[in-house]
């Protein structure tokens, strides 16, 4: 195995899943210069079938992540979705040392817009996630500050139409410059791939920064459906939620996106995206047009 091979975490992932993809049809990496690491390698099976490599890793076990990164040339390191407080961190730093350990010449690391002045509760995670980064002992290191997905609006709009189109936000004016998942994910297989060295940080936005109204707007016409934003301080917005059963931990994380957004932290449009791939991401309309017969269904 050569120092070419590319590496990628948390690949049962929506993101990871994208990412092969991209390595293998997009970019037409071979696959036999591909490993796939999870924690449940059968999940993968698909991807074994076409000549990934597919290697147990587990983020808790540094030992573990250590075998599973050795004869790897470059890293993405897709940020976990551990939910105890400290957890992500400690698996970050666990992989960063694991990385350094197996002598990997390059690692990418998945984190958020600002992270240093974000009101988003998890922000510190990635804070200090960049912070492990840049002090390890890897020479060539990337991040990528990723700004929200589309698809978060599967989540968002059941309950906005199971409340007969109310949408509540505590976003005010502020905007968000979001971008589709399957183009975050072809970044990520851009600077896996491409033998960039050194150590830089990109934000990858998508093309327009759109206020929670102007999104609305968007959706409404896609699906058919009426949606009206109905503005409302944050603890407004946590008691509604606690109210409706959602945990109060989970309803305060929530409303700190909105705090963020409407603190001006979430609209910064850069050219980042286009920098590293060639082509600029899509418009939330376009992504909209594709996706309207699974958003009217739901």
């Amino acid at each position: 195995m050569t120092r070419t091979t590319l590496l990628v975490t948390g690949a049962s992932g929506h993101l990871g899943q994208r990412v092969l993809c991209h390595l293998l049809d997009t970019l037409k990496v071979p696959p036999g210069r591909i490993i796939a690491t999870t924690r449940k390698p059968d999940s993968l099976a698909t991807w074994a079938a076409r000549g990934v490599g597919i290697r147990a890793a587990d983020f808790d076990n540094e030992a573990s992540l250590t075998r599973a990164f050795h004869g790897a040339g470059r890293v993405l390191l897709i940020s976990t979705d551990a939910d105890m407080r400290g957890q992500r961190v400690r698996q970050h730093q666990c992989a960063i040392t694991a990385a350094e350990k197996a002598g990997v010449e390059h690692l990418t690391y998945t984190s958020m817009p600002e992270p240093n002045r974000s009101l988003v509760l998890f922000a510190p995670d990635h804070t200090a996630s960049e912070a492990a980064l840049s002090t390890s002992k890897l020479a060539s290191w990337t991040v990528l500050r990723n700004h929200w997905y589309f698809e978060n609006i599967f989540m968002l709009l059941p309950g906005v139409l199971a409340r007969g189109g109310k949408w509540f936000s505590a976003a005010g004016d502020g905007k968000v410059a979001d971008i589709a998942r399957d183009d975050l994910a072809l970044a990520a297989a851009h600077e896996l791939a491409h033998f960039s060295s050194g150590k830089s940080t990109y934000t990858l936005s998508g093309r327009e920064a759109l206020t929670t109204i102007e999104q609305a707007r968007l959706i409404s016409a896609s699906i058919g459906k009426p949606i009206q934003v109905v503005p409302v301080p944050p603890e407004n917005l946590i008691l509604g939620m606690v109210g409706a059963g959602v945990p109060e931990e989970l309803a305060r994380l929530l409303a700190s996106f909105d705090a963020n957004v409407a603190a001006g932290h979430m609209g910064n449009v850069t050219g980042d995206f286009e920098k590293i791939t060639g082509r600029k991401p899509r418009l939330f309309a376009d992504w909209l047009a594709a996706n309207r017969a699974a958003l009217a269904s739901l």
